[in-house]
């Protein structure tokens, strides 16, 4: 049995909170740039440009990359052998979102009620996923998660009868209605399964793999590439004003469900696909 105390647990969120919103990750420049040189429309190479240098200009004054910094979205990987001491995870978790918010000097959105609205002033509570894994570490993914894009996403309880090319038509159909609102290019996120909230855990967490790095199921890698397809014939292109490229990658996961169901979920993530991560090892007790 290792254990880790809380407050490496905050100092680390607080961090990763920080770096997520300022430092865009390399995978998603790169894909700017491939994108800047196959776009067609000279407004849409434009705006890769701008893009292009707003990011950089973030990272090298340390300064948000959009005005939206997001919920703070956790994905947390919990050692089965790891002890945590000093308080509880939920806690750690909550306030390393609160510092980093506050300290990052980055926006708060998170409102206490969805009815009454009122701000919570740190953009607490962080919505956290928590996963039980072998091992003794503590994995932890934080990706903000913007409101534009967020409101975007959708879910269909497709009839098994709809099959593989009602779940494609759905995704498609998804895009087309969002139009330029989820800041294109955007990522798709596709889960198919489970049951409803499955699939929509999973099409979030699908966002979080290198953008355009393949499903490793060969057959499910075709079915991301004929969405992309399909999906930037559709002509929205960056920020809506046209062009080829209206997605940069499309992730799909899958996962077992029942003989009558067929869950299909899609989140879009806007072109500041953001998410940091890491891993603290526990020591011995």
């Amino acid at each position: 049995m290792k254990e880790i105390h809380v407050e490496e647990i905050i100092q680390a969120v607080e961090k990763l909170c920080i770096e997520a919103n300022y430092n865009l990750g390399s995978d998603v420049m790169a894909s700017f740039r491939q994108a800047l040189a196959q776009e067609e429309s000279p407004l849409g190479r434009e705006v890769f440009e701008r893009l292009i240098e707003n990011a950089t200009i973030a990272e090298e004054e340390q300064v948000p990359m959009c005005q939206d910094t997001g919920m703070a979205v956790l994905f947390v990987e919990i050692g089965h052998d790891l002890h945590i001491t000093g308080g509880t995870l939920h806690d750690a978790l909550n306030e390393g979102v609160r510092r980093g918010y506050v300290n990052g000097f980055l926006r708060k959105s998170m409102v206490n009620d969805p009815f009454e609205r009122k701000n919570t002033g740190d953009n607490t509570p962080a919505i956290i996923h928590y996963d039980m894994v072998p091992g003794d570490e503590l994995h932890i993914t934080v990706a903000p998660k913007g409101a534009g894009s967020e409101n975007m996403g959708a879910l269909k309880m497709c009839k098994p009868s709809e099959g593989l090319e009602g779940a494609i038509q759905f995704v498609v159909d998804t895009v087309d209605k969002a139009g330029g609102n989820p800041c294109p290019p955007i990522i798709v996120g596709v889960g198919v399964g489970g049951t409803m909230e499955k699939a929509t855990y999973l099409a979030k967490k699908s966002l979080l793999r290198p953008v355009g790095e393949p499903n490793p199921d060969e057959r499910l890698a075709k079915v991301e590439k004929e969405i992309l397809e399909r999906v930037n014939k559709l002509g929205i292109g960056p920020q809506g004003f046209g062009g080829v490229t209206t997605a940069l990658a499309v992730h799909l996961e899958v996962y077992p469900t029942h003989i009558a169901c067929m869950p299909v979920a899609v989140n879009l993530n806007c072109h500041a696909a953001r998410h940091k991560e890491i891993t603290l090892k526990g020591r011995d007790m």
